[in-house]
């Protein structure tokens, strides 16, 4: 009988994963561990080199360690599951013209899901993953809290998660560094694994060409957008011709093909045109959003009017804002000062100290007077 129950830990073969395994089995769980195949490279057109979680070699990585450490392992094919739903977003999203987070669908919609689904076939009171993050608990509802890195911390992507999830979720990690974690590898004897490189690329655009990625997926898109027009913000002439719509992204400054002697960034994408609109830096600047589809963590509902500092991308060291609650789970923002580079189809995130209040997803930006 194990000290403390049951636990499915989805196992990727990288160090995180793996090392939260061990934690758990360390601590008296019955560990159980499950790799997730949601992408074929064979189909995905890239000439890359097959790397990250769903590699043969990740896959059998992860198998691997299972094995050493005298658990049961299994592999969980859930690219049907996968495709249909976050690919698809993450195409239908670029040809609306917005900048999706495939990475935040995912945990939201797949993979906590595919691992319940699994961890209630296995009999596992809880399911496990190697997310840098904390989950704490206010008058019976469970949230989630930065994790102890600062530099790793991955509170943003988890904003989705709902109450069912939370309350079956361990994240061993949240109280170390990465350093500590490689440490733990190495002392453990998988001084290989300890160094083993981190993956930043979205699992199903390995090269991390999404405009190429874009292209081979849909038929015949540089046909149908190719040819548009960049124009000024400030008065709506034409400033040159862009490669699609769909290839740009809100606040992108570099790579736009185009010289006019001074910075200008993506202001605007008017995909019903075909149109992307640059400006200056001044016409980037916003002071207000709203946000949609709201999931509230902390409290059963975003309290109206109040103060917290939100993050509208991952890397975003947040700004201080208010939050008033609207109809159908959507949150109007009010920055205490402009920002830069609020892009509709990302996520924000609202935080108190390091506490995750809740967040959803940027509808539309605007300048409040």
């Amino acid at each position: 009988m194990s000290k403390h129950g049951r636990v499915l830990v989805a196992m990727s073969g990288g160090i995180d994963s793996t090392v939260s395994a061990m934690m758990l089995h360390e601590e008296g769980y019955e560990v159980i561990g499950i790799t997730m195949k949601t992408w074929d490279y064979a189909n995905s057109g890239s000439s890359s080199k097959e790397t990250g979680c769903c590699s043969l070699d990740s896959i059998n990585d992860a198998r691997s360690v299972s094995v050493q450490m005298g658990f049961h392992h299994f592999i969980v094919d859930i690219r049907e599951e996968f495709g249909d739903y976050v690919i698809d977003n993450f195409v239908d999203e670029y040809l609306a013209g917005r900048t999706p987070n495939p990475c935040v669908l995912c945990n939201t919609h797949i993979k906590w899901s595919a691992l319940l689904k699994r961890a209630d076939a296995l009999d596992c009171e809880f399911i496990a993953t190697g997310h840098y993050a904390r989950i704490k608990e206010l008058d019976g509802r469970k949230y989630i809290s930065k994790g102890e890195d600062d530099r790793k911390d991955q509170s943003y992507v988890l904003w989705g998660l709902s109450q069912e999830c939370l309350n079956r979720s361990r994240f061993p990690l949240g109280d170390y560094t990465k350093p500590e974690v490689r440490q733990f590898a190495h002392d453990w004897g998988y001084t290989e694994l300890s160094k083993k490189a981190e993956s930043y690329e979205i699992c199903f655009v390995p090269d991390n060409d999404y405009r190429g990625f874009l292209k081979r997926r849909v038929n015949g898109l540089t046909e149908r957008v190719a040819g548009g027009d960049f124009i000024a913000a400030d008065g709506g002439q034409v400033l040159g011709q862009h490669e699609g719509y769909p290839f740009y992204t809100i606040g992108q400054r570099k790579g736009l093909g185009i010289a006019l002697g001074e910075p200008y960034y993506v202001t605007e994408i008017r995909p019903d045109t075909n149109t992307v609109v640059l400006g200056k830096v001044e016409e980037l600047l916003r002071n207000g959003m709203t946000v949609a589809q709201v999931n509230s963590m902390k409290y059963a509902q975003i309290p109206d009017n109040l103060e917290a500092v939100t993050q509208i991308r991952y890397n975003d060291p947040g700004t201080m804002s208010r939050l008033k609650s609207k109809e159908n789970d959507q949150v109007e923002v009010e920055f205490f000062a402009n920002v830069k580079g609020v892009a509709p189809g990302q996520s924000a995130v609202f935080y108190e100290g390091d506490d995750v209040i809740g967040g959803g997803l940027i509808y539309s930006s605007v300048r409040f007077q």
